[in-house]
């Protein structure tokens, strides 16, 4: 299993920007978070894990994993839209994973390419995707591609982690800009800590 790289390079930078996150860091230790490398298979785990929750996506990804076997465009497009719905989603989401498969088989979405681009660029191109949101693309940008600098305001765990560690009631988005870019160009780690000090607080 892959895990999101970093090392001791962006803890320093954070813990000096921030005293408060530096205190969650030394509380926390290290993290690891499982990375998906190959792209169109972390976009097809996304659509799947949209809005159930995890103990669900885990079932549906499995069968979606023992209907295709290895999960890349050509074995979706081999399958029928029902047998991907039949692994436990709705029609809808099979068929953003059928839409998502046909466009990058064809040629029309090139994954490969989107590493080339800057972040900004990487969004539009994928939630211009149907079934891929701007949270979603944001997430794949830290979970499949590994960018160093991504710090999600759409991510409601993101926002209460950030109120939770500067004891904050609410946060508008001008406090979130201010947090962001000090976390910057470490905002993807300074996410997984948002993320833990988040589930403290659960």
């Amino acid at each position: 299993m892959d895990f999101f790289r970093y090392s001791d390079v962006e803890l320093e930078y954070l813990q000096r920007q921030d005293e408060v996150l530096a205190q969650a860091i030394k509380r926390i230790g290290l993290i690891e978070r499982a990375v998906i490398p190959d792209l169109f298979t972390a976009l097809t785990s996304s659509i799947v894990h949209q809005q159930i929750s995890n103990k669900a996506g885990a079932t549906v990804w499995g069968r979606v994993i023992q209907l295709l076997g290895t999960v890349t465009p050509e074995a979706v497009t081999a399958v029928s839209l029902e047998a991907i719905q039949r692994c436990g989603m709705s029609f809808r989401k099979a068929g953003y994973i059928k839409s998502i498969a046909a466009a990058v088989a064809s040629g029309k979405l090139d994954l490969n390419e989107l590493h080339n681009l800057p972040d900004a660029e990487v969004i539009n191109c994928l939630s211009a995707q149907p079934g891929i949101g701007v949270w979603t693309a944001e997430m794949l940008m830290i979970f499949s591609m590994q960018r160093p600098d991504v710090v999600s305001w759409h991510d409601l765990a993101i926002r209460r982690g950030m109120m939770n560690l500067y004891g904050q009631a609410e946060l508008t988005r001008p406090q979130f800009e201010e947090y962001r870019q000090r976390y910057s160009p470490y905002g993807s780690v300074a996410s997984l800590y948002l993320w833990q000090v988040s589930k403290e607080w659960e």
